[in-house]
């Protein structure tokens, strides 16, 4: 037993299905609906799924009123009676529950047939008139398709012009909604940049009224941040220059060669005016130098 998702599971070769399931169930529901394929080539659905696509309010309901009680089982039936050994590892892997009600084709079809949402008419046209065809004609048969995949001898056929109008309809509605939410999503970042602009605007001129020079920066620091050692003090003043225009970006070889300090002594400083909170690092340059700022 397979559940399907995005991907078909092996099937007999003797059971070829004329309509791409995927596309069925689509047309039919409007969703992508959770598939079981026994070897047989018989596909089960989570009447859950189903019922909750179709807009029924009770799955339970659902089944009692809709569906014959032939067209469906519960999950743990459907595992005894193909008896595989893989069968409640696909259960169980992929989250659904033994008790689960499903139903085959015809049920969903039945499903579909007492669905009140206007998505389901042109597929339920498209089972009336084949009702109606074998009743006039005694059958009813795809045509094929013009152009035979590989190999020759699977046949395809031409999906009928009332389901493929349902699957446009519904991968165009697909669209829209992706379009929608889209521009949505566009119009927020937009907005998010205006408040960022404003709220940028706004800060600016305190900002610019606050910036310290390089000494009343010193200052500061000594005062308020206890940067009172030389070294450190020696790094700071290396620092604060840069720092007072936007950021400093300077590597520890680099300020070692300027101070005249050991590296790990500069390493030390660095430590010691991000600990007192005189700077922050925000990163570095794609070489990796160091870029540090005003908190």
């Amino acid at each position: 037993m397979y559940e399907q998702n995005n991907t078909t599971p092996p099937r007999p070769a003797a059971r070829q299905d004329a309509i791409d399931i995927n596309d069925f169930v689509f047309a039919a529901t409007g969703a992508r609906v959770r598939r079981l394929t026994t070897p047989d080539g018989t596909h089960w659905f989570p009447a859950v799924d189903v019922a909750g696509e179709l807009g029924y309010a009770n799955t339970r309901d659902a089944l009692r009123l809709r569906v014959a009680q032939q067209h469906t089982t519960s999950l743990d039936d459907l595992a005894r009676s193909v008896g595989t050994v893989d069968a409640s590892c696909n259960i169980a892997g992929h989250g659904l529950k033994k008790s689960m009600k499903m139903v085959n084709l015809q049920g969903l079809v039945q499903l579909v047939n007492a669905c009140t949402k206007p998505e389901a008419q042109p597929f339920k046209l498209w089972v009336s008139q084949v009702i109606a065809t074998i009743q006039q004609e005694g059958s009813y048969s795809l045509e094929p398709a013009p152009v035979q995949p590989a190999p020759a001898e699977r046949t395809a056929y031409v999906m009928p012009e009332q389901v493929v109008d349902a699957l446009v309809r519904l991968e165009e509605r697909a669209t829209r909604t992706n379009d929608v939410l889209g521009e949505i999503l566009d119009g927020q970042r937009v907005m998010t940049d205006v408040l960022r602009d404003i709220a940028g605007s706004l800060r600016a001129p305190s900002v610019a009224a606050s910036k310290p020079t390089p000494a009343e920066l010193l200052a500061v620091w000594r005062t308020k941040n206890l940067v009172v050692t030389e070294d450190v003090h020696a790094v700071a003043a290396l620092l604060a220059p840069a720092l007072t225009r936007g950021d400093a970006r300077y590597r520890v070889d680099e300020i070692a060669t300027r101070t005249g300090l050991p590296h790990e002594r500069v390493q030390d400083c660095l430590r010691m005016l991000l600990k007192r909170g005189c700077v922050r690092q925000r990163g570095c340059t794609p070489d990796g130098t160091p870029v540090y700022a005003l908190p």
